[in-house]
């Protein structure tokens, strides 16, 4: 953090101006804390592309996750919906022979004028399909792109992540209480045919350090509070300025799951 204390117009401001493309989070160095999953899924996951043949990642964001795989298998495929994140996806992944295509299938559920797509691939094709933080999970078209034996390995939002800053702004939300449950994705899985191998659930500590960092965060990761805008929201905002600079961070709390799932067969 800067030793420098800036006003709260300052701070948003920078907040305001900054770029939001991409699903690189380093801008909130030094201004916010996340606390990872044990799991790695990073290594993990590149561990796993280092032996597989064909690999699709489903709503790869802005590629990085993906372009920092050490070996990549020789047919990888990314999809992404998002124009700003297509066009930073495709120039960080293209010279690493992967293509980036255009596909709205669980990247955009329920958005009103834009509509559900399958996968424009094969049957079969794939023996390793994964995905970071997808926005819904579209099992079937896994499990029909998969081949057999094939596995899906994907790290998601579990529970109501990060609602002590979404009820902040929005109030309680008890219809939450459930959504993206583990146990759901569970048997999701296993309704099209998958068999779940493993799945990890973890619940872990997220500091804010100044209203700056709250602002990004809302407007990078646009479903928390639908609709964020600071001039919407600017007499909360400056409270919660007021409260970080009197009692010091905003503790909210991120949930993680990790799940692994075979097509069964060869």
């Amino acid at each position: 953090m800067s030793g420098t204390k800036r006003t709260f117009e300052e701070l948003v401001a920078e907040a305001e101006s900054v770029s939001v493309e991409g699903w690189d989070f380093s801008w909130l160095e030094g201004r916010a804390t996340e606390e990872r999953p044990s799991w790695g899924y990073a290594r993990s996951m590149g561990e796993r592309m280092g032996r597989a043949e064909a690999a699709l990642d489903l709503q790869t964001g802005g590629g990085e996750i993906l372009a920092a795989v050490p070996r990549l298998p020789t047919l990888t495929v990314a999809t992404e919906s998002w124009p700003p994140n297509i066009a930073k996806a495709s120039a960080l992944l293209r010279p690493r022979g992967v293509a980036v295509v255009v596909n709205h299938t669980g990247a955009s559920a329920g958005v009103e004028g834009v509509p559900q797509e399958p996968l424009p691939f094969a049957d079969d094709l794939f023996d390793l399909v994964v995905s970071r933080h997808p926005v819904t999970t579209s099992w079937a078209e896994i499990a029909r792109v998969l081949r057999p034996g094939g596995t899906y390995y994907s790290q998601q939002v579990g529970p109501r992540s990060v609602f002590e800053l979404v009820e902040y702004f929005l109030g309680p939300q008890p219809l939450a209480s459930t959504a993206r449950d583990p146990e759901v994705a569970r048997a999701a899985a296993e309704a099209v045919g998958l068999d779940v191998v493993s799945l990890r659930s973890e619940r872990l500590r997220t500091e804010f350090y100044d209203i700056g960092a709250v602002i990004y965060f809302l407007r990078k990761v646009v479903w928390m509070v639908p609709g964020f805008t600071v001039a919407e929201y600017r007499t909360r905002l400056r409270e919660l300025h007021d409260r970080i600079e009197s009692e010091g961070p905003f503790l909210a709390h991120t949930t993680r799951f990790l799940i692994e799932a075979r097509k069964p067969g060869a």
